[in-house]
């Protein structure tokens, strides 16, 4: 019994491990699409033909992520914004942006 949950364990981590390696995939994505936004200007355009293909549907579905229409338009509207993945999942930027929120609610 031992043997099974280590091997489940393994699994598991493993499983976990190939998510992140995916999600990674989904944000150099996302980052090409902001530099051809910025060079071309049709970033958002190049993010959706590539969700909607079958390399980025496996790629999505992957990293755990519904390749849906929804999703497409949220990938589509985060390459408009033009912010980097990086500055976006930084520290710095999410307090600016709740900084923003409350200030715009007051």
């Amino acid at each position: 019994m031992r043997d099974f949950v280590d091997a489940a364990a393994f699994n598991n981590e493993q499983g976990n491990r190939a998510r992140k390696l995916f999600a990674a995939v989904v944000l150099a994505a996302l980052d090409d699409a902001i530099a051809d936004d910025k060079k071309y200007g049709n970033g958002p355009e190049q993010i959706a033909r590539w969700a909607r293909s079958r390399d980025g549907r496996e790629v999505l579905t992957c990293a755990g992520i519904d390749p849906s229409e929804r999703v497409v338009a949220g990938l589509m509207e985060f390459v408009s914004r033009g912010v980097r993945t990086s500055v976006a999942l930084s520290r710095e930027e999410s307090e600016r942006r709740n900084a923003a929120i409350q200030a715009e609610a007051a």
